[in-house]
């Protein structure tokens, strides 16, 4: 026999210390596989130690809502957190949360409630920009943040919400998932539930909206205040065009259709939901109803006396009046009150710009009435014996240290109450009001509505006491 070729002979000890390696590998692998999974199944024990119970799908974490509406019934203004009604996906138009999909989550009805490529693709498109610009969860995982979950950004809240989406997965159907998601996700202005903001920004239902509102719903969902349409309507508007592109990407629109809807003007939102007619009555209203009802922990809806159209008008006038005349009277600002005889407020300007001043001079601001304020000297006068045809004599007088004029020092000698009152005779005041007394004058005010204290002294007559323009309305 001739002996091997040493050339392709291999070593034995080289076959051995291959072997020993391969052995080293494997064994450690094997050790580390152990400790990942022993470290993952402790991360998992330490996520699910405290994760809520599913009794949290029927909690709103939210607080009592108060809707103001005015006399025809449209809503005038909403405090606190807003929900409409819970709406099934059946009855929304198809288009909606197509829009919502196609913006949130493409692939909701294949995955198993966490998305793989998207996370991937989330966490290259962050590391590249070195920062949080996009997010890699579902619309499942969305919906066991915001009904088990807080906001904390923490990786103990991370594993929860995967534990909670993977449950949510197998106990609900997608269609239900997407439900729960749309009637409970907030879409800002304190609305939640896709109702509730398609009322709030559209003054309709959610089953009503049309297309370009549908994207404008869904494009919220990312930022709801950024892109609120009372906030920046532009910006809105923007990112509703993005999501209507992204709907002809996702196949639910095709590319004319998706023109014919950006060549369309934005949808105007009506003035009374949009929050732009009777603020300073709104918050005027909302600070009284607490003293009607108490501590409510229920919705509530308050029916108004304001009467849309003429608030409108009454706040158009009042921006003319000061633009026209204000700066002859160096007025830059004004207010402005309309009652029925029985004192419902129908209008109410509480000044030209709410968003620049929420003080309400209609109701905050004290001011002297003028001779505004005769009208309780003569009406004391009349309930203690005057009568319209007694004779006085309009001229100058003096009570005390203090003399009254008359208007460009006018006076007209023997004159009746009534001639009196119709010229506004500031002598004739003074003089009725002390002959019935000050006393007298003061209490038929405060009788009348007027609330302030007012000074006992002869310029009463006159209207130097400070009131709001309300009160004296």
């Amino acid at each position: 026999m001739g002996k091997p070729d040493s050339n392709n002979a291999e070593p034995r000890w080289g076959r051995s210390r291959r072997r020993a390696v391969a052995w080293f590998l494997a064994r450690w692998s094997m050790v580390g596989a152990i400790w990942t999974g022993f470290i993952a199944l402790l991360f998992l024990a330490w996520c699910a130690y405290d994760l809520p119970g599913p009794e949290r799908l029927n909690e709103l974490k939210r607080q009592p809502s108060v809707a103001l509406l005015a006399a025809d019934g449209s809503l005038l203004a909403s405090y606190g957190d807003l929900y409409g009604d819970s709406v099934r996906l059946a009855d929304l138009p198809p288009y909606l949360p197509a829009a919502v999909l196609a913006t949130e989550d493409r692939r909701f009805y294949s995955h198993w409630g966490v998305d793989w490529p998207g996370v991937a693709r989330a966490l290259y498109v962050n590391a590249r920009e070195g920062d949080m610009v996009q997010g890699g969860s579902t619309i499942t995982q969305q919906v066991a943040k915001n009904l088990f979950l807080t906001p904390e950004r923490s990786l103990h809240r991370k594993g929860q919400e995967l534990l909670l989406a993977l449950w949510l997965e197998r106990t609900f159907t997608k269609d239900q998932l997407l439900e729960l998601y749309l009637n409970r996700v907030y879409f800002g202005a304190g609305t939640y539930g896709v109702d509730a903001a398609a009322k709030k920004y559209f003054g309709r239902s959610a089953r009503h909206v049309t297309i370009y509102q549908a994207a404008m719903l869904a494009g919220l969902l990312k930022a709801p205040s950024r892109f609120n349409p009372f906030n920046d309507r532009d910006l809105a508007r923007s990112r509703a065009e993005l999501v209507v592109r992204n709907m002809v990407a996702a196949g639910a629109l095709t590319q004319a259709e998706a023109s014919a809807i950006s060549e369309s003007s934005a949808p105007s939102m009506a003035a009374a939901a949009s929050n732009q007619i009777g603020q300073h009555f709104a918050d005027w209203v909302i600070d009284q109803v607490s003293s009607y009802v108490g501590y409510a922990d229920q919705d509530l809806v308050v029916q108004t006396t304001l009467d849309p159209a003429l608030q409108k008008q009454a706040e158009q006038t009042l921006t003319h009046v000061l633009a026209e005349q204000g700066p002859a009277m160096k007025a830059s600002q004004g207010a402005l009150v309309t009652m029925r005889p029985d004192g419902a407020v129908m209008a109410m300007v509480g000044g030209t710009d709410y968003r620049g001043s929420q003080f309400n001079r209609a109701t905050q601001a004290l001011r002297q009435p003028g001779s505004a304020f005769k009208a309780f000297v003569y009406l004391a006068a009349f309930e203690n014996g005057y009568v319209p045809g007694n004779l006085f004599v309009d001229g100058p007088i003096r009570v005390g240290k203090w003399s009254p004029g008359n208007y460009e020092d006018r006076y007209y000698g023997k004159v009746t109450l009534r001639d009196a009152f119709a010229r506004s005779m500031n002598s004739v005041a003074v003089q009725l009001s002390e002959r019935v007394g000050r006393g007298k004058v003061i209490d038929t005010a405060h009788r009348l509505g007027i609330t302030e204290s007012l000074d006992n002294n002869p310029a009463i007559a006159l209207g130097v006491s400070e009131t709001t323009l309300l009160e004296m309305t």
